[in-house]
This record gives structure tokens, sequence and C-alpha cells, in this order.
């Protein structure tokens, strides 16, 4: 059994409370650009669109579903209660923000391991992942 201080105790359960309010953030905030059509996100959504959904619906149509979908992401993650629920919503999510580094190559990369200024921009939601695991092993048994 691991003994834990409580003073270290509390500095965990600030650390998970801030993953979750930092996640929840850039869910809110990314989503939110998009659903007022000013994401600089749009046209890369766009071409990945145009490869995959673009016979089911309109661009427009699901750069509002997207926005509003990844704002409610992130209002979930402000509930403890549903932080399971949270985080596979954004393992999925996550799924598809990664399917441009294999479906648009030449947006993604400028040569091997030499990410461009987008791949970089889809890349560093691993540090995304990487909170949310934390919040997700933290509150599990709750």
């Amino acid at each position: 059994m691991v003994t834990i201080s409580k003073t270290r105790l509390q500095a965990l359960v600030t650390a998970a409370w801030l993953n979750r309010a930092m996640i929840a953030v850039v869910y809110i905030w990314f989503g939110f650009l998009k659903v007022i059509g000013t994401s600089p996100a749009e046209g890369l959504v766009t071409k990945l669109f145009n490869l995959t959904l673009e016979p089911m619906m309109g661009i427009q149509t699901f750069l509002l579903i997207l926005g509003i979908g990844e704002c409610l992401i992130g209002f979930v993650w402000l509930s403890p209660r549903l932080t399971k629920l949270a985080f596979g919503l954004m393992i999925v999510h996550m799924f598809t923000t990664f399917m441009p580094i294999l479906i648009l190559p030449n947006e993604t990369w400028q040569s091997f391991f030499n990410l461009t200024l987008t791949g970089q921009y889809i890349i560093k939601n691993v540090v995304l992942l990487s909170a949310a695991w934390f919040v997700y092993i933290f509150w599990e048994k709750e």
C-alpha cells in the first residue's frame, strides 16, 4: 500500500481539477470558434470533410455540429460524475482530430519526422489526452 501525505493528496486533487477545467476551456473555446465561423482550423476541417463526409451534408452544417459537439464535450468535462462519458467522447473526437496526419499528409508533414505548423497543432493534442487520462484515472472510482 502506498501512503501519501495530505499535502500531496491535495496537490493531486488540485491538479485534477485544473486539468479538468483546462480541457473544458479548450473544448468550449475551440468549439465556439467553429460555431461562430472564425476557427483557424476551418480550412483543415473542410479539407478532411471533403474527403470523408461531403456526400452526407454541407460543410456549414457539419462545422456547426462539430462546434456544438466540442462545446458539449467541454461542458461534460466540468462534471466529475460524467468523467467516464467525457473521456469516451474525447477519445472518439481525438481519433478524428488525428486523421489528417494520415489522410492529409501534404497539410501535416514537411518531410519525414518534420511536421508543418498544422501537424504540430494536431500532435499537441497528446498533451490534452495525457491530462484527460490523469483526470479519468484519478476520478475512476468515484
